[in-house]
Parts: structure tokens; C-alpha cells; sequence
């Protein structure tokens, strides 16, 4: 048996349908994993494979998708199975066609849907990945000491080791005693999060449907979700007035939105090196100064 009979097995057990792979096809555009098209002839789903050590990855986005899909009204990829083969890890997923536009209206009022079901501490009950780096999601009842403990030390402590410590560490040390300050007149809920939404990981579906995936999930303040749809666009004008309009963002936001997105280009330094480091500084510089 090699690893595509396992996955036509698997598929068939998973979904109580027969299936046979009679075709399977590179994907593009991921950076992390290899992603495949496999289909017998009529049904179709996507494969994501990756060396054996990344299994765990694989389970919990699955648990992820799994608990999206459950409970929250923007439309994710149903996950079929996860598993390992020989040195490989995978998991299967519903195959959706992303070749539509999204309703940018649509999206943003399910987003702020999304953002309503809560949780009774931040965190969540698997550890995780953010790109390829662990995410750790210890179940908190304090929001600052959420995102100071399990945020920014861990991709703090990663920039040290990646030789950048010198240039960040004061001026992050700095932000770490003071960013609660932040927090003085906004008590965030913890809200059910994407955790990695920028524009990469949302698309549509032809009839508009929006389309989120590759979930970096757990329960946190729901200006996270938004500021990073901020940090590398593919967002429009109509997303924004529509997610304001079912749930307007705190006054606060404009100086949060930066503060968040530090933890996404500390994560971006430490997993694609020093092109990113200027962009670290001055984010926490403009923080500070705004603290």
C-alpha cells in the first residue's frame, strides 16, 4: 500500500462513501506544507502533507476547523482526517472551489458574528502553530497576562536566540512593564478567533460565500482577528463598515491594531530573518510612544 491507497482508505472511512484516488495534483501557494488536489472521477478533496514531526499541527487544525465550522457562521473547509503514513503526516480536507470574489459585506457581519461566541477564559484547549512556530494557548483568565506570557515573551525569546535580542530586547522589555496601560478603559471578551487572518487565508466561494482556513484558532480579544487584516491588506473598504455596523471597534483600536500586529512581524523575523527587523522596531517604538 503506498501513501495514496492509505489516503483513499482513510477517505472512504472517514466519509462512508467509496473513494479511490485516481488522480492526484500538485498545489501551489503554500509555504509550509505540500498541498494536493485528489479525486476518483467525481468527488474531490484537498491534501495537505508534511514530514511526520508536524502531525500534531495537522490534529489541531482539524480540531479547529472542526470547532469553526460547529460554531461560527463564516464558512470554513470541513476537515475529513488527519493521520500519519510512514514518515508522513497529513490531513484532509473538504474541497472547496476559492475562485469566486467574497462578499465583502457578508464577510465582515459573519466575522463579527464569529467574534460573539465566547469563551470563559482566553486561550484554548490545544496548544498550536502560528506559520510553523508553536503557539501556546494555556487557558487564562487575564487578557494582559495572556498576551504577555504566551505572545510576546515566547517570540521574544525566539528573536534572542535568532541572534536579534540586542536590537529588540530593550525596547520590547519596555513595552512588556507598560503595554497594560492599554487595557486601562477596554476589557476584551474572549472571543472565537481565525488567530492567522490575513489575506492569504480568506477567499470565496463563486456565489460569494466567504471562505476562511488555515486557522491559527483560539479564544482571545477580537481586535487581534481584525488588526491583522490590516497588516497585509486584501481587505476592502466594505468589510470594515460592515463588521462596524454589527459590532463597532473601541476608540482604542488605532493604537492596539500596531501592538497586535508586532506579534505577527516578530513571528515573520524569526521564521524569515532580518528583512523584518526594522518593521519590529518601529512598531514597538510608535506603541511606546503612544502608550
Amino acid at each position: 500500500m503506498n501513501l495514496w491507497q492509505h489516503l483513499s482508505a482513510q477517505i472512504t472511512q472517514h466519509t462512508g462513501q467509496p473513494f479511490k484516488i485516481i488522480q492526484q495534483s500538485a498545489l501551489g501557494g503554500g509555504c509550509i506544507n505540500d498541498a494536493y488536489q485528489v479525486n476518483d472521477g467525481v468527488s474531490r478533496y484537498f491534501v495537505k502533507l508534511n514530514d511526520i514531526e508536524h502531525s500534531n499541527m495537522f490534529e489541531t487544525e482539524a480540531l479547529a476547523l472542526k470547532e469553526m465550522h460547529a460554531l461560527s457562521p463564516v464558512r470554513v473547509p470541513q476537515a475529513v482526517c488527519a493521520g500519519q503514513y510512514e514518515h508522513q503526516a497529513y490531513l484532509v480536507l473538504e474541497y472547496l472551489d476559492l475562485s469566486g470574489r467574497a462578499d465583502s459585506a457578508r464577510f465582515g457581519q459573519q466575522l463579527a458574528a464569529m467574534h460573539r461566541v465566547s469563551a470563559k477564559q482566553f486561550g484554548w484547549t490545544r496548544d498550536n502553530v502560528i506559520g510553523a512556530t508553536p503557539q501556546h494557548n494555556r487557558l487564562t483568565s487575564s487578557w494582559v497576562e495572556f498576551w504577555r506570557e504566551q505572545r510576546l515573551q515566547p517570540q521574544l525569546k525566539l528573536a534572542q536566540q535568532n541572534g536579534y535580542g540586542n536590537t529588540l530586547s530593550p525596547l520590547v522589555d519596555k513595552l512588556l512593564a507598560n503595554f497594560e496601560r492599554l487595557f486601562t478603559s477596554y476589557s476584551p471578551l474572549p472571543s472565537l478567533l481565525h488567530g492567522d487572518l490575513w489575506g492569504g487565508n480568506a477567499a470565496g466561494l463563486a456565489d460569494g460565500t466567504p471562505v476562511i482556513f488555515d486557522p491559527a484558532l483560539y479564544y482571545g480579544d477580537r481586535e487581534t482577528d481584525i488588526a491583522m487584516t490590516h497588516l497585509f491588506s486584501g481587505f476592502d473598504s466594505r468589510f470594515y463598515a460592515a463588521y462596524n455596523e454589527a459590532w463597532p471597534l473601541d476608540d482604542g483600536f488605532t493604537v492596539r491594531k500596531t501592538f497586535y500586529n508586532l506579534y505577527h512581524i516578530l513571528n515573520h523575523l524569526n521564521l524569515f530573518g532580518s528583512s523584518y527587523l526594522g518593521q519590529a522596531v518601529s512598531m514597538t517604538e510608535r506603541v511606546l510612544s503612544d502608550i
